[in-house]
């Protein structure tokens, strides 16, 4: 077995930074991260928690997710992009969050930007949808960007998404599972091939 897979908690493999215990990270690894979702709130949330990310580990903003969705509104994006300045004033002072404005300000005017924009965020997210050959074999095996997310960035800034770049893009393209990036061996890892000859 890799390295970079580890038997977890529950006697399967799975990806060793999610770490082998019965943890909040470890769930995430298990029932979130590499699954394919479309639905509203949890884009808006994983891309809202890329833009937090920038400049800070994931480690320390994973910690404050739940903090993070009672301040935006359970990620509701017609809830947060409603706002205020009031509100955003408020959250600067918010010791549970990240109390940084320009991000703070950031989220709502990209509720603003999700809740109008055309193509929407699912359809986009639909296009760049990243279907590979094998399932990584390492970690040092994953890009920070590609070629798709570099696109895909380029395209929500001139929508006027804020606060993105392709790296913060690709792992919001990973958290929601438009890329699976589970490495091989670990139980959420797809088996391309076996997929291929099984159609």
């Amino acid at each position: 077995m890799s390295s970079d897979v580890i038997i977890g908690y529950h006697g399967k493999p799975r990806c060793a930074w999610a770490g082998a215990g019965d943890t909040a990270f470890g769930r995430y690894h298990d029932e979130v991260w590499g699954t394919r979702t479309y639905h509203e709130s949890a884009m808006f949330e994983a891309l809202t928690l890329g833009v937090f990310e920038v400049g800070l580990s994931w480690s320390i903003v994973f910690g404050k997710r739940d903090a993070f969705r009672t301040a935006f509104r359970g990620f509701d994006v017609a809830k947060v992009a409603a706002m205020t300045e009031g509100d955003v004033d408020r959250l600067t002072e918010d010791a549970s969050i990240i109390r940084n404005r320009g991000k703070i300000q950031a989220t709502v005017d990209n509720a603003l930007v999700m809740a109008s924009a055309s193509p929407n965020l699912v359809a986009l997210a639909k296009s760049y949808e990243i279907t590979r050959k094998r399932a990584p074999r390492s970690v040092a095996d994953l890009p920070k960007t590609t070629p798709q997310a570099e696109a895909f960035a380029k395209q929500l800034k001139s929508q006027g998404y804020r606060f993105i770049g392709p790296t913060s893009v690709y792992a919001f393209m990973q958290n929601v599972g438009v890329v699976n990036d589970h490495v091989h061996g670990c139980f959420r890892a797809i088996d391309y091939r076996a997929t291929a000859r099984s159609r």
